[in-house]
């Protein structure tokens, strides 16, 4: 990787004279802020912006580092053997019309990755704005010259962005109007070769990254890319494209990814301690916010003080917090002792605190410092949101004693700034130069501390563990079963096999004639549910293939002679013990594309699709992250012993999960697993239903 952040010689093959064309701004952006040899390569020219031009890579005197492409798809996998044959270890393809384009665009891509495997160069691109950094004053792309106009303003967040031309509008849109400063920009494109997985460990590794954000439409590795994410010491913000139906079309169509199930997405960035976000611009803001405060464990509650200017942005800010899983502040008694001595003696002191009545009595910077710093000594505030003003109001003012105050009390400090354009402008330059991210909007302030606080819950009470794969074994008959068979197991041998997986299913008995069923019903005592099994029968209710609260024997001869007529000789009745209780759990395993073994958990029953509360997680995982993730349900209010109900046996639960996990991997053979509900009694999940599925 070293050879395209840091290359000694760089040759541009496709440059140009002409300002309208990519291979002009390519050169032209190197000539800039590279200090290596540059190569132009253009059979057409002699010299190119005063530099000796050469006819092919392969008339070039010396070694060169890197390549930068930049002419028409079809000449391209031609070029890029040239490349190999010269020695050049790495290629940036920023030529379009390849995969993303259609099949004969695919074709043209897949001659890159023949020559990569057949060469051992490594291919940057194709269909990619190639890389920025910002450090070095390095800009290996066509991005548009109008960049340096502005300057390239260096910072500690680097970005990872799959789309070309999105890279580019980050870039200028950063840079234009002094949003942030940025380390490095890395546009990938279609990534026949390098991905975002590859960059992503490179960036954790990069002493001049202290966040990274990305913009993908698909992930390679998923369970590498996971890996990295859990380990890494720096924060990191995905914004995944594809989520939607129409979402995922447009990502196929535009370079040619695969978009996989959203849900096993987000859940596998939650438990990897990755923060997700929906936009572009929340995007930048989150990491950003991030850079400034990567592991602010002590904030992990989110209880907040606002200081405001104004009664009813505390009011609003208020509500955004709220909705965003953060909470008031409850001020101790030593703040609001310290804050009334600023107060006229009408003015009651809240949270929010509306400090205008205190600016008006004493001043901006009395008022302001005062209340900073008495809330970095409360110990019921966690973090702090700032309200200013810039430009007027008696409100410009030095922060700097205060806010270090904050930081050293390991408390993370916001600001939402209005004013007029060019004072807030250089106000929010001056605030963000002392560890305080600034925004415009409140909405996006409350974002911005939700992610934060979401990576503080995630490093106190996760961390960056590394669970062990178990294998568990299973009598010879059973794991010869989900070695070679197929297709659906039926609910009484599944729950076999998950009983000997140590999960706790319902006692049952499958039965052959009524008189048997008349005495498993007296060994598990009444009430009894009698089940038929029918091949290929998911939803069993739904076909009339349960009868429950049966609580006599002539009930139970009565079910069976019924159900034996319904299902024939062929399939099997079962009788179970029956389980009582109201809170119902569902929890299951697919096999992603992605990430492999996911164990699914959430609300079950019959409320499985209506609430659609489910969470996924990527094994293996141990019983803290599987703890994590459950608490992370939105209906786990019920699971905490909703109205009297007995709380659920978290810790349990967590184990079954982990058990499904080593299970599934343990068998390649299971495709998929089902269990639907576990209900929950005395607070503890039981097995009630169950299929498993095999490839």
């Amino acid at each position: 990787m070293n050879r395209f952040f840091d290359p000694k010689s760089i040759a541009v093959i496709g440059a140009s004279p002409d300002p309208m064309k990519g291979g002009h701004s390519i050169l032209y952006n190197l000539l800039q802020g590279y200090r290596g040899t540059i190569y132009p390569v253009n059979p057409k020219y002699d010299k190119i912006l005063d530099l000796p031009c050469y006819p092919s890579i392969l008339d070039i005197p010396g070694p060169v580092d890197l390549a930068i492409v930049f002419v028409p798809a079809k000449q391209v996998p031609s070029i890029v053997r040239a490349c190999a044959q010269k020695g050049i270890p790495g290629v940036i393809v920023e030529s379009g019309g390849f995969a993303e384009t259609g099949a004969e665009g695919l074709a043209l891509q897949q001659q890159l990755v023949n020559i990569v495997r057949t060469t051992g160069i490594r291919i940057w691109g194709p269909n990619c704005m190639g890389l920025v950094d910002a450090r070095r004053r390095y800009v290996f792309s066509f991005l548009t010259p109008s960049v340096w106009n502005f300057g390239l303003t260096p910072g500690t967040v680097s970005l990872i962005v799959q789309s070309g031309m999105l890279a580019g509008g980050f870039l200028i849109d950063i840079m234009s109007h002094g949003r942030m400063g940025i380390s490095k920009a890395l546009s990938i494109g279609n990534k026949a070769d390098v991905n975002e997985t590859e960059l992503l460990e490179y960036l954790i590794q990069d002493p001049e990254t202290e966040a990274i954000g990305m913009y993908l439409e698909s992930i390679e590795d998923g369970r590498r890319f996971l890996e990295l994410c859990a380990a890494s010491p720096k924060p990191i913000a995905v914004l995944k494209g594809g989520k939607s139906r129409g979402g995922a079309r447009a990502a196929l169509s535009h370079t040619a990814s695969m978009a996989g199930d959203h849900a096993v997405v987000r859940s596998g960035l939650l438990q990897a301690g990755a923060v997700e976000v929906d936009d572009f611009r929340q995007l930048l803001d989150v990491s950003r916010g991030l850079s400034m405060f990567p592991n602010a464990s002590k904030a992990s509650r989110g209880r907040t003080a606002i200081l405001t200017f104004s009664g009813g942005a505390g009011i609003v800010s208020a509500d955004f917090l709220e909705a965003n899983g953060l909470e008031l502040a409850e001020l101790s008694n030593g703040t609001v002792e310290v804050l009334r001595r600023i107060f006229p003696e009408w003015m009651p002191v809240t949270n929010p605190v509306d400090l205008w009545p205190a600016v008006e009595r004493n001043g901006g910077q009395i008022a302001y410092e005062t209340a900073m710093m008495a809330v970095a000594e409360d110990p019921n505030v966690d973090m702090v949101l700032l309200h200013l003003y810039s430009g007027g109001f008696a409100l410009n003012f030095d922060m700097k004693r205060a806010i270090d105050a904050l930081h050293r009390a390991g408390k993370p400090v916001f600001a939402w700034l209005l004013g007029d354009r060019d004072h807030a402008q250089q106000t929010m330059q001056e605030i963000q130069a002392l560890g305080v991210p600034v925004l415009r909007e409140l909405q996006r302030a409350a974002d911005v501390m939700k992610a934060v606080v979401e990576r503080g819950r995630w490093v106190s009470q996760v961390g960056h563990r590394k669970p062990e794969t178990l294998f568990i074994e299973l009598p010879k008959h059973m794991a010869g079963l989900l070695g070679n068979g197929r297709g659906m197991l039926n609910e009484h041998l599944s729950k076999q096999i998950l009983a000997e997986a140590g999960i706790p299913v319902v006692m049952e008995q499958a039965v052959n004639s009524a008189e048997e069923a008349v005495q498993a019903a007296r060994s598990f005592g009444y009430p009894v549910v009698l089940k038929g099994l029918m091949r290929n029968v998911l939803h069993k209710s739904e076909q009339g293939l349960v009868r429950m609260h049966l609580r006599t024997e002539q009930e139970v001869r009565s079910a069976f002679e019924q159900m034996a007529c319904r299902i024939g000789n062929q399939d099997t009745i079962v009788v179970q013990q029956q389980i009582e209780g109201r809170t119902e759990l569902i929890a299951g395993v697919v096999r992603d594309p992605q990430f492999g073994v996911c164990v699914m958990a959430g609300m079950g029953g019959v409320l499985t699709e209506v609430l659609n509360d489910k969470v996924f997680l990527v094994a293996p995982f141990d019983e803290v992250q599987a703890r994590y993730m459950i608490g992370r349900l939105r209906s786990r209010k019920i699971l905490e012993g909703f109205r009297g109900e007995q709380p659920l046996d978290v810790n349990g639960f967590a184990r079954i999960l982990v058990r499904m996990g080593h299970l599934a991997m343990s068998y390649p053979g299971i495709q998929e697993m089902d269990i639907n509900p576990f209900i929950v009694k005395d607070g503890q999940p039981i097995a009630v239903d169950a299929n498993i599925v095999l490839r």
